[in-house]
């Protein structure tokens, strides 16, 4: 990767907002909705559960324009830069996925059966929206 800086810039800005969009997007929908909370029921609760098939949908926005305003930071980009970035970025997001969702313990933490089989088929989604945000942002360019 020619700038490995700003591509790290720009994928962490888009991993913290896309992550506290979903657990605002979760709260919203427990505190405005009234929707179960994981408390109140089984699982991670319903106000989560609910947000499921928008995660994707929040990855496949923000990803690509992220990986735009890299891309086009650069002085010539490139599709291999832009597959590069792809491969780097999603390697990132499911070794980090892994430490903070599974293996640390916390409240909203979850086994490794319920993150990466039971949150199917969205957990694929969002790791292929997130390889193919360079990618779309390189398209743009």
């Amino acid at each position: 990767m020619r700038n490995f800086g700003m591509s790290m810039l720009w994928f962490w800005t888009a991993y913290v907002i896309v992550t506290l969009i979903g657990i605002g997007h979760t709260i919203f929908n427990i505190t405005v909705l009234h929707m179960k909370s994981m408390k109140d029921s089984p699982g991670m609760g319903e106000g989560y559960e609910k947000t499921k098939p928008w995660h994707p949908l929040y990855n496949i926005i923000l990803f690509p324009l992220c990986g735009w305003l890299y891309m086009r930071g650069l002085a010539q980009p490139t599709l291999t830069e832009a597959l590069l970035s792809g491969l780097v970025w999603v390697g990132i997001c499911i070794a980090v996925d892994l430490v903070g969702w599974v293996l640390i313990r916390h409240p909203w933490s979850l086994t490794f059966k319920e993150f990466y089989v039971d949150y199917q088929p969205w957990i694929s989604l969002i790791y292929l929206a997130i390889f193919l945000g360079p990618v779309i942002g390189y398209l743009f360019c």
